[in-house]
């Protein structure tokens, strides 16, 4: 349940005159999801937000709750949104908290309180082809499945780069890839979670035919399990990854997930076409 209607803004990292925000994170030793009202500062069509604490030598409870699960949710005036939080970093990090003091210079006093860097989180609003509106159990999953895709493609991209050009960071990786990869990794186990323990026992138990489909999508799901794990184990230490073999493992995966999400889709899609969604109530 959100909580920041009861503490309202005595957790917040307001600001001066930056505009209001609810971020919604999930805790990193609860799983569960806390909200906070936040300031925010609009930068170049971004959302830039700053762990501020009011000045305090530590980071606020949010802050670690993104870096261990990126994807959030940010409601602006009753708009809300999936986003993955980004921590800046180097001297783009420099750049934005720049921006951000210009409008509400209340942070810069933070800043001059405390001898940690308080770090600015963007807040982007993700592009997608997914569709965003579904009424069929086979859409729901096609929406998954490209959204899937878009993130997988995204880490690609930003690999590529950080091999053309090191990042802030240093030769490791940063925690543009970071934080993309984990929440690609984080969603993906959920999807094929959920699907082991309640799409495939469903459809089922409507279509026996399919038993020899849900064996190889339940071995495929254990695969891509392993190399998820091994990309993960990656992202604990990103001053000491090797970017080479981080690449060479998301190449695998890419191969690996394309390949199911396929094969899938091509055996699952009919079938699921004249299921409702959302599911009526009983």
């Amino acid at each position: 349940m959100s909580d920041f209607r009861t503490s309202d803004l005595r957790t917040s990292d307001s600001s001066g005159p930056a505009d209001l925000l609810s971020l919604t994170t999930t805790g990193a030793r609860s799983g569960r999801p806390h909200t906070v009202r936040l300031g925010f500062v609009r930068h170049e069509d971004r959302v830039l937000v700053v762990a501020s604490n009011l000045g305090a030598d530590r980071h606020p409870a949010w802050y670690h709750n993104l870096l261990a699960t990126p994807l959030v949710t940010v409601e602006i005036d009753g708009d809300a949104f999936q986003s993955v939080a980004v921590p800046a970093e180097g001297a783009h990090r420099d750049e934005l908290f720049a921006a951000v003091v210009r409008v509400a210079p209340g942070y810069a006093e933070y800043q001059a309180a405390t001898a940690r860097t308080l770090p600015v989180v963007v807040l982007d609003r993700p592009g997608t082809d997914a569709p965003q509106t579904v009424t069929t159990l086979a859409g729901k999953l096609l929406q998954v499945h490209v959204w899937l895709r878009e993130q997988l493609h995204r880490v690609r991209a930003e690999t590529d780069a950080h091999f053309a050009a090191p990042g802030p960071s240093g030769p490791g990786l940063g925690l543009q890839i970071r934080q993309h990869c984990l929440a690609f990794c984080q969603s993906l186990e959920f999807h094929h979670v959920s699907e082991d323990g309640h799409l495939f026992p469903g459809i089922a138990r409507w279509h026996p035919e399919l038993g020899e489909v849900f064996e190889r999508l339940r071995a495929e799901h254990v695969e891509v399990a392993r190399l998820q794990n091994a990309l993960v184990a990656l992202l604990d230490d990103l001053t000491t990854a090797d970017p080479a073999v981080f690449r060479t493992d998301l190449e695998r995966m890419t191969e690996e997930l394309t390949a199911h999400l396929d094969y899938e889709e091509e055996h699952l899609l009919p079938v699921l076409a004249d299921v409702p969604w959302p599911p009526p109530r009983p």
